[in-house]
């Protein structure tokens, strides 16, 4: 396996590029910039010489829908991402699809266009397109695991305050994001650089797409000519792993697909509901009925109106306020309930979101008027606000237990 001497296409010498040779398969990496139109053109001009048999592209096939199709966000099923436990994970894309619509309106360019356009244009002229990047959800939680707690805090403050920005994005930025990787820049603009945070939305991710180009290139019978269209951050490390590793592109995927799974054992979860109920169980052993019932009417009022406090500022409906009263008291005692995903299906059942909410979630929050027109956008802050004012009442309400227990 070794680097082509070829002298490179007039089409490439003056862009970023790599040639790779390996198991009989020449490998162009053709690196480009996520928000310029020279890219674009490079690429089309690439695939339009017929010097290729096969395309990969930097992308997954989330992302491609979020480039190909505007309205795919509008067919979402939001109760069952809610019941799924994947808010978290919603809210991080429409971050990311905040971020890249202020490129897009400051420089004129959709970020990615020259990945579309690399889609299009192989599709169109009949050539077998892979889709080599791995899945952004992915990237995103074994980010956020290796980030630890102060991380991911930082992290999920960032892309909240992300949804509201609307200054431009500065020039030291762009430059960067030319030679870099759009979800580098994107998660950059989230959370600050870190060793951690490079080695998994870059570093991982290069030796990732290298395995996922020898695998497609194995699976395509006569593959000879690959064109790779990745962001030019990708280029030096894409071509290293292609030339020097050794383990099989099944056993690279499969490691760096891995997330690791949270503890079975709800611990946490497990410890509140003895501390709370044997609380209960000691009140009235020590302190007869009456003590025993105060406990429980501070917790369920203290939790209560905690939890319904925050579906109140979130704007929810009277009955999602309800449900968040009778939830919130409970949902802390059990490990796969939550008082926030509780009150949000009741608020995306009454308020059923709309078609016209979904396509205008992208534009109403950049706004704090628009988190509360919006079905969509209300029922993500009911989730989050109503959470928030539980996790309060928790231990506001346990305070005031252990001091009655206590006195």
């Amino acid at each position: 396996m070794t680097d082509s001497l070829a002298v490179p296409a007039p089409t490439l010498a003056d862009q970023p590029h790599a040639i790779v040779e390996r198991d009989g398969v020449r490998y162009t990496l053709l690196g480009t910039a996520h928000v310029s139109r020279a890219s674009v053109d490079a690429v089309r001009s690439e695939i339009a010489s017929g010097a290729y048999d096969t395309i990969a592209v930097e992308l997954d096939p989330q992302r491609l829908a979020a480039l190909t199709d505007p309205e795919a966000l509008a067919r979402l099923d939001l109760v069952k991402v809610l019941r799924e436990g994947k808010t978290a994970l919603f809210a991080a894309n429409l971050g990311l699809a905040a971020y890249q619509r202020r490129l897009a309106e400051q420089l004129g360019i959709e970020p990615g266009a020259e990945l579309k356009a690399a889609v299009a244009d192989g599709k169109e002229r009949g050539l077998p397109v892979h889709l080599i990047d791995r899945d952004v959800g992915l990237t995103f939680k074994r980010a956020s695991q290796r980030l630890g707690w102060w991380g991911r805090a930082k992290l999920g403050g960032g892309l909240v305050a992300s949804l509201f920005a609307d200054e431009e994005v500065g020039h030291d930025e762009i430059e960067r994001l030319k030679q870099g990787d759009l979800l580098e820049s994107s998660f950059s603009e989230f959370a600050e650089d870190s060793p951690v945070l490079y080695e998994t939305v870059i570093g991982e991710r290069d030796r990732y797409m290298a395995a996922r180009l020898r695998q497609s290139a194995t699976a395509a019978e006569g593959a000879c000519e690959v064109l790779a269209v990745v962001g030019a951050g990708h280029l030096q490390g894409m071509a290293k792993h292609l030339r020097e590793d050794t383990d099989s592109p099944a056993a690279v995927r499969a490691e760096l697909e891995s997330v690791k799974e949270k503890s079975s054992f709800p611990w946490f979860t497990l410890i509140l509901a003895f501390f709370v109920i044997g609380g209960f169980a000691w009140g009235f052993w020590r302190g007869g009925v009456d003590v025993g019932a105060d406990l429980m009417l501070y917790w369920v009022l203290i939790t209560g109106t905690l939890g319904a406090i925050g579906c109140l500022l979130a704007g929810g409906h009277p009955l999602s306020i309800l449900a968040a009263f009778i939830a919130s008291p409970v949902t802390p005692l059990h490990p796969a309930l939550a008082s926030g995903t509780v009150s949000a299906v009741v608020e995306a059942w009454v308020r059923k979101p709309t078609y016209a909410d979904f396509m205008a979630l992208r534009d109403d929050v950049q706004t704090i008027r628009g988190w509360y027109r919006n079905r969509v956008a209300r029922v993500l802050l009911n989730f989050f606000l109503t959470s928030l004012g539980t996790a309060i009442g928790v231990w506001v309400g346990g305070a005031k237990m252990l001091g009655r227990l206590l006195g």
